[in-house]
C-alpha cells in the first residue's frame, strides 16, 4: 500500500494558472552586462556572466511553490544549479551560517546555510523546458520549495554569505524570517 504524502500546505489552494506577483517592475535583461556575484564569508568568491553560469553543472528538480498569499503550484519543473553545487565552488567558511540572497528592484531574503543545502533549492533559469519567462523571474530566480515564495526570489543578482541573519525586503515589513508553509509562518509577529 502507497502511503499518501499530504503536499497541499493548511490554507492554501491550487492555482490553475501560475499567478504573477512581485514587488516592483520587471527588469530588462542585458546578456551583454548581467552577472551573478557570490561574496562574504567564502574562501573562493566569484563573479560571473550569464554564459558563465549558464556553463555549471546544469541540474532538473521538480517542485511545488507556494505563496504566503493562499496559491500553490504543484509539479513545476525547474532546470539550473543547485544551490549546494555552488557553495561547493566557493566553500562557505565555517562562520557562514546564513546567506542573503540579493536581486534587482533591491530586493533581497536571507535564509539559513543549511535550509539552502536541500537537494531541491535551485537557481533556475529554465521552466518546464523553456527559458525562465521574466514575470516569472528570468533570467534567474532561487527556489526553496519548502518555504513561502518571497522566500524564492526573482531576478537574482547574487549571494552573500553571512554569519548572522539580515532582514531582507518582506521581513523588515513584518513577514517571518523562517516562511514554512507547513507551519503557516506568514507573520513574524
Amino acid at each position: 500500500m502507497q502511503r499518501f504524502v499530504q503536499r497541499l500546505p493548511p490554507h492554501q489552494r491550487i492555482a490553475k494558472d501560475f499567478p504573477v506577483l512581485h514587488y516592483g517592475r520587471v527588469p530588462e535583461f542585458d546578456r551583454r552586462t548581467w552577472d551573478f556575484r557570490v561574496e562574504g564569508l567564502v574562501e573562493k568568491p566569484i563573479r560571473l556572466t550569464y554564459d558563465e553560469f549558464l556553463a555549471l553543472d546544469r541540474t532538473a528538480v521538480t517542485s511545488d511553490l507556494h505563496c504566503v498569499t493562499g496559491w500553490s503550484k504543484l509539479d513545476l519543473g525547474w532546470e539550473g544549479v543547485l544551490f549546494r553545487d555552488l557553495a561547493k565552488i566557493v566553500k562557505p567558511r565555517s562562520s557562514a551560517k546564513f546567506v542573503t540572497i540579493e536581486a534587482e528592484n533591491e530586493y533581497t531574503t536571507s535564509l539559513p546555510l543549511s535550509d539552502l543545502m536541500e537537494p531541491d533549492v535551485i537557481f533556475a533559469y529554465n521552466l518546464d523546458g523553456k527559458p525562465l519567462e521574466p514575470v516569472h523571474g528570468g533570467p534567474l530566480r532561487i527556489v526553496v520549495p519548502k518555504k513561502y515564495g518571497y522566500k524564492s526570489a526573482k531576478w537574482v543578482r547574487g549571494v552573500i554569505f553571512t554569519e548572522e541573519q539580515e532582514l531582507g525586503f518582506w521581513e523588515k515589513k513584518g513577514y517571518s524570517y523562517s516562511a514554512d508553509p507547513w507551519k503557516e509562518e506568514r507573520y513574524s509577529y
